[in-house]
């Protein structure tokens, strides 16, 4: 019988595999990239850049890191916080929802993925990214093929993308309550849709996606008082 995409996570873990033929080549200097909030209807994409030490106990340091989609919020936090400390270096870079909605998602993607590269102090060697390629990026690069799920220096990168990005969403929520941006995140549940319309769109709202981008124009940009105002 054929693994579903969620089964197949769930058997495997992220290795070093990719980063020590990198290593044994004298490359040490390798970041892994992945992003956040790709497909949610509010809120920034999130990028982070991760470069891990060439320490042959790694791999038993972090041994509960995963693909972030894998793990509960509190196993993302502290695997973030054990990350950054295990790190040779890492960055994080968002793209706002107004450059997602000028430049399209993937654009906007990529653009979060170099701010993250851009954020460290020292440029990387090689990237190693889940699926994407940076086309405007000259450093060299592979892109794996669900990356997050084979490559430890991928998926604690999604784990640091995924955490800023839930921050900075749950502090959207304190100044726009009534969307439950701090439990959703701003993905497209029920909830979020009922609220976005009963209130409109926030200022935060991608409005190119689908199914903003077919509400009334009153209800992107709602006259009434503003959700940002407690009920």
């Amino acid at each position: 019988m054929t693994k579903n995409r969620s089964e197949w996570h769930q058997t495997i873990r992220p290795d070093l595999s990719f980063e020590r033929n990198l290593w044994e080549a004298g490359i040490t200097w390798i970041a892994g990239i992945d992003e956040a909030g790709r497909g949610a209807l509010a809120g920034p994409v999130t990028a982070a850049a991760l470069v891990l030490p060439a320490d042959p106990n790694l791999l038993d340091r972090l041994a509960g890191v995963r693909d972030s989609k894998q793990l509960s919020p509190q196993k993302r936090t502290y695997w973030a916080e054990r990350l950054r400390q295990s790190a040779v270096a890492w960055g994080v870079g968002f793209a706002s929802h107004v450059e997602i909605d000028a430049q399209g998602i993937l654009p906007a993607t990529q653009l979060a993925m170099q701010r993250a590269i851009d954020s460290m102090a020292d440029t990387p060697e090689h990237l190693l990214l889940d699926y994407l390629f940076l086309p405007d990026c000259h450093l060299p690069q592979t892109a794996l093929i669900k990356g997050d799920a084979r490559c430890l220096s991928i998926a604690g990168a999604s784990i640091l993308a995924k955490t800023a990005r839930d921050a900075f969403m749950i502090g959207l929520d304190k100044n726009y309550p009534g969307y439950g941006f701090a439990s959703h995140k701003g993905y497209c549940t029920q909830r979020h849709i009922e609220a976005i319309q009963h209130l409109g769109a926030c200022p935060f709202h991608r409005c190119s996606f689908a199914p903003l981008n077919g509400l009334p124009e009153q209800v992107k940009s709602p006259v009434r008082t503003s959700p940002s105002s407690k009920r």
